[in-house]
C-alpha cells in the first residue's frame, strides 16, 4: 500500500514538473525585465547630459513665451518678477500697500522649484509664500521634477493667466517658511540694481517708446 502511494506521488510530481518549470521560467523572465527596466531608469535619471538637454530645451521654450525683459531677468538673476493685478490686492497683508502711480501695489518673484514670493515693491516688504507644484508629465528628467526653466514657465503661465485661481489653490505661508527672507531681500536689492542699470543702458521700456 505504501509503495503504491509513493508511486502515485512520483507520477503526479513528474506530470506537474513541466508546468512548474514553465511557471518558474515565466516568473524569472518577468522579474528580469523589471530589474533591467529599473537599472535602465536609474542610469537614465542620473544622466547629466539628459538633464542638461532637457534644461536647454526648457530655457528655449521659456524665452519664446515671456517678454524680453523677463527673459533677461531670469537669465541674469535666476528669477522672474511678475506684477500683481488683482483689483482688491488679495495677497497683501499690510493693510493696503499701495504703490506710486503706475507702480503695482504688490508683485511676485518666481523661483525654480521654490514657492512664489509676494512682496510690496515700494517698501520691499515680504507678504507671503505660495507653494505650488507642477509635475513633469513628460518625464523629461524624472517622474515628478520639471527642469528648472519649465517649472518657472509653468508658474509664470498660471500666475499671468489666472492669478486669483493660483493664489486660491496654492498653500500660503508666512515669509520664511521655505525661503530665507534675507535671501529674498538680497534678491530684491539685486533686482533694483539690475533694473537701474538696464534703464541706464537702453531698457525694454525705453526701446518700446
Amino acid at each position: 500500500m505504501l509503495l503504491a502511494l509513493l508511486a502515485l506521488a512520483f507520477v503526479a510530481l513528474v506530470l506537474a514538473l513541466p508546468g512548474c518549470l514553465q511557471a518558474w521560467a515565466s516568473w524569472r523572465e518577468k522579474h528580469g525585465v523589471r530589474r533591467r527596466a529599473r537599472r535602465v531608469e536609474r542610469v537614465t535619471l542620473h544622466d547629466p547630459g539628459r538633464e542638461r538637454r532637457a534644461e536647454q530645451r526648457a530655457r528655449e521654450l521659456l524665452r519664446s513665451c515671456v517678454n524680453e525683459e523677463e527673459w533677461e531677468m531670469y537669465r541674469d538673476l535666476g528669477f522672474i518678477k511678475v506684477d500683481g493685478k488683482l483689483a482688491d490686492g488679495a495677497p497683501r497683508r499690510d493693510g493696503g500697500a499701495g504703490g506710486d502711480e503706475g507702480e503695482a501695489p504688490y508683485a511676485y518673484l518666481i523661483y525654480p522649484h521654490k514657492p512664489i514670493v509676494a512682496y510690496v515693491p515700494k517698501t520691499r516688504r515680504l507678504l507671503s509664500e505660495y507653494c505650488v507644484e507642477f509635475p513633469d508629465l513628460t518625464r523629461a528628467i524624472s517622474h515628478s521634477r520639471l527642469p528648472d526653466s519649465d517649472d518657472v514657465l509653468a508658474k509664470w503661465m498660471a500666475l499671468t493667466g489666472d492669478e486669483r485661481n493660483l493664489i486660491r489653490k496654492a498653500n500660503m505661508h508666512l515669509p520664511g517658511r521655505q525661503i530665507d527672507p534675507a535671501r529674498v531681500r538680497r534678491d530684491l536689492w539685486r533686482l533694483a540694481e539690475w533694473e537701474r542699470q538696464r534703464r541706464g543702458s537702453g531698457s525694454y521700456e525705453a526701446r518700446r517708446r
